[in-house]
């Protein structure tokens, strides 16, 4: 079977700098600093110690609030346990260098996962007061458990490390050693979105929901990613403690991790070199401004704001905008290379595929389901009808794991998965699309299909050219593969209809759940959904389908379930139900299909 050309290779979103670029733009920049280095007076190393070793925290900010869209308001915590760890290793324990450096990231790693596992159901502002408290509760920590931290005093005399027998007192030599930390945080931020983990950060960032019933597991997506921003912050605070010989309670305070917060919206939150190129300016801006004397600091703080308000995706997302115009042309993609979409679902089981036993959902004293029992046969098209208000939506997040039933047992191919989560059903080969669109809106559209293709059902495998393959042949299937490499947003809403369900095909589904979608579009692109659930049937594949448009139900439905304020009212043939009396008064109304 013949595979994607080289032209349709997996690559980085139109308007980004080529991935091929970046990597020896780095190394060149690294080689070009060290004689730049060796020129510097002790006071510009200073500042620049100061800005690498922020900018390694900076950018565990960017995976956190960058990919991921999570709040923090404590990164100052984490970069003070790394700096604190050699302080007093070092100090006080009379530990390695080295050691202390390890033993700091382990504890800032720790209590990354800790803060962010007990933290991070909640969300939003939420997230956002409880990673205040835990700044301040460190804070407080500092200052009055002086036996341990040395109290408002601080640890004085911390020595640098020795680095395979050569001594790094000489600010230039240090300096060198926090680059070289640098530039691997940059190369280790900048290739995350690439991989499986950074694409699922990125999809929990821009609909959590449809991450989770795409087959992300949103928690533990969130809690590494606050993980690894801790783990950054331990690196760069045990680097800026050795630097600079002292540390005190005040350089580890909540002002603190608002400047880092600054910082990574300054440069652009959602890139690793606008990261270390806000944290720059911001460490600079004020030195550059001093001659103003009194006024610097208004100065300052006004300059921060207008880029802040006028700069909505940092100063590095216009160079980047700017940078794509000139290299970031969407590639080509040879359709006619593309394998076909591998769907056939075998349906030599006579058993429904799908059980329900007197499900119900209740909201307090509102039953949304009131006890529905049905089953779905499998590789038929089972449409659920009713009208507005009469349970279907919701009937549909029950099955999906988005609500848990207030009773009943949800069966799916043999399993009990009545209490299973989102992501777990997805994994089991349940595939679901939205009445209102859910898409990751600023990923490429074969990016988010790809998110679509890494489920726990994947027999495809889990590399990047697997699931950019499977990502193709699912746009394929839906006549969207020439747009692979589109941001989303900018398809009109018809082709964002078939990127969702093509999201659902990536993943491997044999039984997918469409909530209305023909909602929205013209006559022609439901003409061609039509043709396309019937093709979907064709390969084996359950479809469970809740629509309002009648010649479309009558067109691709092989069994109709009614409901109505919650309970099922009818169940049959399409023939049969559209005619039943019961759902002609509740429904249809009565004049739809009365003798003329």
């Amino acid at each position: 079977m013949n595979r994607p050309s080289a032209s349709a290779a997996p690559a980085s979103n139109a308007g980004r700098v080529p991935a091929r670029l970046v990597l020896p733009c780095l190394a060149a920049l690294a080689v070009a600093a060290a004689p730049f280095v060796l020129t510097l007076s002790p006071y510009v190393l200073n500042i620049f110690m100061q800005a690498a070793t922020y900018a390694i925290a900076v950018l565990g900010m960017t995976i956190v609030l960058g990919y991921t869209g999570q709040i923090n308001l404590a990164q100052a915590t984490f970069f003070g346990i790394g700096a604190y760890a050699i302080g007093l290793g070092t100090v006080v324990l009379g530990l390695n260098f080295w050691v202390s450096l390890l033993l700091g990231i382990a504890v800032a790693t720790l209590a990354g996962f800790v803060l962010g596992l007990t933290t991070l159901r909640l969300g939003g502002h939420y997230l956002a007061m409880i990673t205040i408290s835990f700044q301040q509760i460190f804070n407080l920590v500092l200052v009055n458990w002086a036996s341990v931290t040395q109290g408002p005093d601080g640890v004085a005399g911390i020595a640098r490390p020795s680095f395979f027998g050569l001594p790094l007192d000489d600010d230039r030599c240090y300096l060198l050693l926090c680059l070289a930390f640098l530039y691997a945080a940059i190369a280790l931020v900048w290739w995350l979105p690439r991989t499986r983990l950074g694409r699922a950060m990125r999809a929990v960032r821009e609909n959590e929901l449809a991450a989770e019933v795409t087959g992300v597991h949103t928690l533990l997506v969130k809690v590494v990613a606050f993980t690894l921003g801790a783990a950054l912050a331990g690196v760069g605070g045990a680097f800026y403690a050795a630097g600079f010989a002292y540390i005190s309670p005040d350089n580890f305070d909540f002002s603190r991790s608002v400047e880092f917060l600054t910082m990574v919206l300054l440069g652009g939150a959602d890139s690793a070199f606008g990261a270390v190129f806000g944290t720059g300016l911001l460490i600079v801006l004020p030195e550059w401004l001093r001659f103003l004397k009194d006024l610097y600091l208004a100065v300052y703080g006004l300059a921060v704001i207008l880029i802040m308000v006028f700069l909505p995706a940092g100063i590095w997302g216009l160079v980047r905008s700017r940078l794509g115009a000139l290299f970031g042309k969407e590639p080509a993609v040879d359709v006619a290379r593309i394998a076909p979409l591998e769907l056939a679902v075998p349906n030599a089981d006579a058993s429904p595929i799908l059980k329900l036993d007197d499900v119900r959902k209740h909201f307090g004293g509102v039953k949304a389901v009131d006890g529905i029992s049905l089953e779905v046969a499998r590789g038929t098209v089972h449409t659920l009808i009713g009208p507005n208000g009469s349970g279907k939506t919701t009937t549909l997040n029950v099955l999906n794991g988005i609500y848990r039933s207030s009773s009943g047992t949800i069966v799916f191919d043999g399993t009990d998965i009545t209490a299973m989560t989102p992501h777990q059903r997805a994994g089991l080969g349940i595939g679901r699309t939205f009445q209102n669109i859910r898409l990751f809106a600023s990923m490429s559209v074969v990016e988010n299909v790809m998110v679509g293709a890494q489920r726990a059902n994947n027999p495809v495998g889990t590399s990047r050219a697997a699931l950019y393959e499977r990502a193709l042949s699912a746009l394929k299937f839906v006549n969207m593969a020439e747009h692979a490499h589109r941001i989303v947003r900018s398809l009109p809403y018809g082709h964002q209809r078939l990127v969702e369900i093509a999201r659902a095909l990536a993943g491997h589904p044999s039984f997918l759940l469409l909530d209305e979608p023909a909602a929205g579009l013209n006559l022609t692109e439901k003409k061609n959904l039509g043709e396309l659930l019937k093709r979907l049937k064709g390969h084996g594949l359950t479809v469970f389908l809740i629509e309002h448009d009648i010649s479309l139900i009558e067109q691709v439905s092989d069994t109709i379930t009614v409901l109505n304020f919650g309970r099922k009212i009818a169940e049959g043939e399409p023939g049969y139900v559209l005619r039943h009396p019961d759902v002609v008064a509740a429904y249809l109304g009565e004049s739809t299909h009365a003798p003329a």
